[in-house]
């Protein structure tokens, strides 16, 4: 019963810090944030398109990669031309806040690309999105 009610006061007061935010603002917020990521790829930006990353974020594809150092020369080394870097557009984009501070955002992803410069490909995602410091950042990226 003791566990419950300091359960149920560390929430109460997690509302009461952030008063400001509402799930809505959340999604808001974070949609902006998958739009400058989605400018930056398409005008070949790789460094503003990982700027969305937390610094300590943890990247999950065909390995996992931890740091947003490398992630990012992961993108410089797998789209190391912008024919290779194609057009990214996003689908079935869902954004699910959890609590003030967390978010998930799913859904599909697709480069459009020359066959010359690999050809289209494309696949699914899931984002761990957190709070820190009033901005939003991608903590965990699960790329299929």
């Amino acid at each position: 019963m003791m566990h419950m009610r300091t359960l149920l006061v560390a929430m109460l007061g997690l509302f009461i810090a952030c008063p400001h935010l509402s799930a809505g603002d959340a999604v808001s917020r974070i949609q902006g944030e998958i739009s400058a990521q989605l400018e930056a790829w398409n005008r070949g930006d790789i460094p503003a398109f990982v700027e969305t990353y937390a610094e300590d974020c943890m990247f999950v594809g065909k390995n996992i990669l931890h740091g947003r150092a490398q992630l990012l020369a992961r993108y410089r080394k797998s789209y190391a031309s912008p024919a290779a870097m194609g057009k990214l557009s996003f689908s079935n984009l869902s954004i699910r806040p959890l609590d003030q501070q967390v978010a998930i955002a799913t859904g599909q992803w697709h480069i459009d690309r020359p066959v010359n410069a690999g050809g289209p490909v494309g696949g699914i995602f899931s984002l761990v999105w957190q709070l820190r410091s009033d901005q939003w950042r991608i903590v965990l990226d699960h790329t299929t």
